[in-house]
Formats: C-alpha cells, sequence, structure tokens
C-alpha cells in the first residue's frame, strides 16, 4: 500500500507534471515535508536518477538565488552608508598636502619600489596558478561543416545510390549537405538519437547507413540543455532493424575504463578508442564525461561503448586545444530522453542495464555488428 503522498509522487512520474514535481522538491530542500514524506522521496531520489538530477539542479538554482539575494542587500547597504557620507569634506580634511607627499617619496623611495616588486610578482604567480588549474582551451562542436569538404569519388558513388534509393523523397537529398556529424539507432522501428547541435536550424535532414543508402528523416524530440536530439525515418524504402546489439550502461563509468566509439567524420564510418580521463567535461561540467579519443568534425552524436557493448555516452565535442580530449554526454541524459517520449512509440527499443550481444566479442566483431545500427546525419540549409 502506497501512502497518499506516495500516490501523488507516483502520478506525478508517470503524467510527467514538471511543474508540480519542482513544488514538491522545493518544499523537500526547504524541509517543509513531513518526516514520512521526507523519507518517501528520499526513496524516490535512491531510485530515479531522473529525479535525482532536477533535485540537484534545483538545490544549485536555490543557492545561486540566496546568493544573489545577498549580494542585492550588501548593495542596498553600501549604498545607504555611502549616502550619509560627506566625501568631498572628508577628501579636503585628509587629503595630504603635495610637499608632503614629495618628501614621503625621497625618504621611502627604496621601500616603495621593492613592496611594488613584490605586490606585481604575487599577482603574477597567482594568475598562473589560476591558469594551470583552469583548461586553457575552449568547447568546440563536432558537427561537420561539409560545405568545405571537396567532393571524393567515394562520396558521390553514395550520392548515386542515395538517389537511386529515394527517387521519390524530397529534392533536397540531391543537394550537397551543409553539415554533417552522426547518429545511432534506439529502436528498431527508425528512431535514431544524436547531437542537438548537428541538426539545430536545418530545414531538411538525411540519414545515410554504412552501406550509402539515404533516408528522409523528422524531428521528434529535441533537448537543447543536454544536447540530445531524436529523429524518426519517415521514408517507405526504410525497413526495419533487428534487434539492437548494443544496450544503455546503467550506472556511471570510472577513470580508466576503456571505451569506443563510431562515426563518421568522413565517407566511412570510423572507430575511435580510449580510455575515460575524467567524469567531468570541460570545466568540472557533470554533464559529459572527458575522453582520450582523438576525434574530428563529423562524430558529434556518435556511440561511446565500453568493452562490454554499452552505451556509455554521446560524442559531443573536444577541448579545441588539446589533442585527444574529447567530451561525451553521459548514458542517464540519454535515459531522459528516452523517457520523455511515448513509450509505445518505440519497437524493439534499446534495452538498458541488460546484457549486451557485443559482450565478450572482440573489438572487430562488435564493429562488424555495430555499423548497421550507425548513421551518417546530412543537415540541409535552403539559404
Amino acid at each position: 500500500m502506497f501512502t497518499a503522498f506516495e500516490e501523488i509522487i507516483l502520478s506525478i512520474m508517470k503524467m510527467r507534471n514538471d511543474i508540480e514535481l519542482e513544488a514538491i522538491i522545493e518544499d523537500y530542500l526547504k524541509g517543509k515535508l513531513t518526516p514520512e514524506e521526507h523519507a518517501a522521496f528520499e526513496q524516490l531520489r535512491n531510485n530515479d536518477q531522473i529525479v535525482d538530477h532536477k533535485v540537484v539542479a534545483h538545490k544549485v538554482f536555490l543557492e545561486s538565488m540566496a546568493q544573489y539575494a545577498n549580494i542585492l542587500q550588501l548593495k542596498e547597504r553600501m549604498d545607504a552608508a555611502h549616502a550619509q557620507i560627506d566625501v568631498e569634506t572628508l577628501a579636503s580634511e585628509l587629503r595630504p598636502h603635495p610637499s608632503k607627499l614629495v618628501k614621503l617619496w625621497k625618504n621611502n623611495r627604496s621601500a616603495v619600489a621593492i613592496a611594488a616588486s613584490f605586490i606585481l610578482l604575487t599577482m603574477v604567480s597567482l594568475y598562473s596558478i589560476q591558469s594551470n588549474n583552469k583548461q586553457a582551451g575552449t568547447f568546440e562542436a563536432m558537427s561537420k561543416d561539409m560545405a568545405r569538404i571537396k567532393t571524393t569519388q567515394n562520396s558521390l558513388i553514395r550520392d548515386i545510390k542515395s538517389r537511386e534509393a529515394n527517387k521519390n523523397s524530397n529534392n533536397n537529398s540531391n543537394n550537397r549537405a551543409r553539415f554533417g556529424g552522426t547518429g545511432f539507432a534506439i529502436s528498431g522501428n527508425g528512431y535514431i538519437i544524436t547531437n542537438y547541435h548537428v541538426v539545430r536550424g536545418a530545414d531538411s535532414v538525411y540519414v545515410q547507413n554504412n552501406k550509402g543508402v539515404s533516408y528522409k528523416v523528422t524531428s521528434f524530440y529535441n533537448d537543447p540543455q543536454n544536447d540530445i536530439a531524436i529523429l524518426k525515418i519517415n521514408d517507405e524504402s526504410f525497413h526495419r532493424l533487428p534487434n539492437l546489439p548494443y544496450a544503455i550502461k546503467k550506472g556511471s563509468s570510472s577513470i580508466g575504463e576503456q571505451v569506443f566509439t563510431l562515426g563518421f567524420p568522413k565517407d566511412d564510418v570510423v572507430l575511435g578508442d580510449g580510455y575515460v580521463s575524467s567524469k567531468t567535461g570541460i570545466n568540472g561540467d557533470t554533464l559529459a564525461y572527458q575522453v582520450a579519443i582523438p576525434v574530428n568534425p563529423g562524430n558529434s552524436g556518435g556511440p561511446l561503448l565500453d568493452n562490454n557493448g554499452n552505451i556509455v555516452g554521446i560524442i559531443n565535442g573536444k577541448e579545441n586545444k588539446t589533442d585527444g580530449a574529447t567530451f561525451a554526454v553521459k548514458s542517464k541524459y540519454i535515459m531522459e530522453a528516452l523517457n520523455a517520449i511515448p513509450q509505445d512509440s518505440l519497437s524493439r527499443r534499446v534495452t538498458y542495464g541488460k546484457r549486451s550481444q557485443l559482450q565478450g566479442l572482440k573489438r572487430n566483431k562488435q564493429v562488424d555488428k555495430i555499423q548497421d545500427f550507425v548513421f551518417m546525419i546530412k543537415v540541409y540549409n535552403n539559404n
């Protein structure tokens, strides 16, 4: 039997009513819940990563608001104190006579020079420490500007195949894509996940499989905050995919854990191998892992997998001043996106926290099984 409070929480989670959930989270953080309600909500946090993430985010928000309020109050008190001070009178009374300043400088010239040198050295040291503690580079998204890439013989062959397979598709498929990236299947009936920045502002989007065949897709779900987008293949020539060989990892990955990715920085799928080098992204961003895998424009949206064939993240960028410092959105945010769409939409959905078909296989065999489920993303803009 559930208590009345637990039933309210369950109904909110079923309806995905974020407003009511935020209200309960705020009462929880401010200590307004009864002991029974508090215990029930603690249990919910332990069982649901999405709720726990929302609690942490709301706590940070409330702390930021409190800090801002304190700053405003301090500013008001300082303004009030300043208004009561007669600055001109004090300045005239306390200002030293110019002759005194000249005499002071002559008598203490050496001491002042030494003090100034010490202050300058201290400032340089502090700046150096801060620079060393902060990552020098900036985040660079790994979507590919395909308009700048010279057409190769291989891409011409693929375009011919795409036209033959999509004679009834939109005329945009015959044009050169402006931007590109990578995506991978999350269901057998044509749902593809990628980065939001790859498809942002697109007039039309196509996906191309490893055989060179393109399919028209539509945007189904967008999460700009976590840089996730879900696309749906709407093409009569598309045939349902078999059971997905990989699963989404439950829990976090450890530093040093071996990982690999597949993506389309060029016309053919490319394998990248490496390891998790940090549990946070650039400058401590908890949204992403940092992984030691070299990537290039076009890798954005590609799957990041562990040795057992579990999806641990989505490649979405790199640090532009450091080789091999790549970032990947964590798998928990993939699950948030999947849980935010109607579950009856996904047929043969990717499993979560279960054994994948790739476990125990050598890397080349894993790649053979995965590459049919990884797609090149082609983005077209009319202007």
